[in-house]
């Protein structure tokens, strides 16, 4: 009909557990768009651009192996020392990324959020598949260092993949999960407490050496082994050197329960976020 007009009304939603899912997935071209953006944006203006993705890991490796492996002794259940911490970073690093990505998204995007709408959870799951990109380019750089040890040196017959490494992706999908979980509720709790914006750092390097990133699970005495079962990275990072390397601490129990409290912290991270999101533009 002419001169009519069509008219959409935006208002919070009430319920805890109203998630906009189907408006998400109406703007999932918003998320892709974000991801170009994050990745023009964090490489402009640099000499070397993308290869710092592979020159930090390669130096925070070769400075671990140094004092962990060289001056401390630190044992690696007979693996190469260089390959054991790449491998550990590799496992932790895109946790840890995601985490830190997502827990200051509502103070960091507010000048976005309070001048256009769309679903505030495209932020931190634009994050995550941003950090998915950096993942892939320094899973290569691992899988070069890979081979080269498997190829060129007498830890050869040590490592091989196990067949279990097709469940690689599903270690991912936790560690995002986890990641973007705890990242959520930092970044509704940031609302309201400024001061964590710095705790988070602390938080996971405390975090990252209650997990076995830098030593294997089978030297932590048995009688403290219970804590860092009850930690839900420990099992991915055990997983990766397993899947990967041929050497690692499995047991059952240990997916089972990862698997619960990742599924808890996302799952009430993203209601604490959505339940936040609502007001909190007229808080910062």
């Amino acid at each position: 009909m002419k001169g009519h007009r069509h008219v959409v009304v935006i208002e919070p939603n009430r319920a805890w557990f109203d998630i906009p899912w189907r408006e998400i997935r109406e703007y999932s071209d918003l998320i892709w768009l974000f991801v170009r953006r994050d990745w023009t944006a964090r490489f402009k203006q640099t000499i070397l651009g993308p290869l710092w993705l592979l020159i930090t890991p390669c130096i925070g490796t070769l400075m671990q192996t140094i004092f962990l492996g060289r001056v401390m002794k630190a044992p690696t259940d007979g693996l190469p020392q260089y390959l054991f911490y790449l491998c550990g970073g590799l496992g932790w690093g895109y946790f840890a990324s995601c985490m830190g990505g997502t827990s200051s998204v509502l103070v960091g995007n507010a000048g976005i959020f309070g001048k256009v709408y769309f679903p505030r959870l495209i932020i931190p799951l634009y994050t995550v598949a941003a950090k998915l990109i950096d993942y892939g380019i320094q899973f290569a750089t691992f899988a070069a260092f890979w081979v080269f040890f498997k190829c060129f040196t007498s830890a050869g017959p040590l490592i091989h993949v196990r067949p279990s490494a097709v469940l690689l992706p599903l270690l991912l999908v936790q560690s995002a999960a986890m990641g973007m979980g705890v990242g959520l509720w930092f970044s509704s709790m940031t609302v309201k407490y400024r001061d964590l914006q710095h705790v988070v750092a602390f938080i996971q390097g405390i975090w990252m050496w209650a997990t076995p990133v830098l030593y294997p699970l089978s030297q932590v005495p048995e009688k403290w082994r219970w804590l860092t079962l009850i930690n839900p990275m420990t099992n991915t990072l055990e997983f990766f050197r397993y899947a990967l390397l041929g050497t690692g601490t499995i047991r059952p129990m240990m997916f089972v329960l990862s698997a619960v409290i990742t599924l808890t912290v996302f799952v009430s991270g993203i209601v604490v976020f959505n339940r936040t999101e609502r007001t909190f533009i007229d808080t910062v």
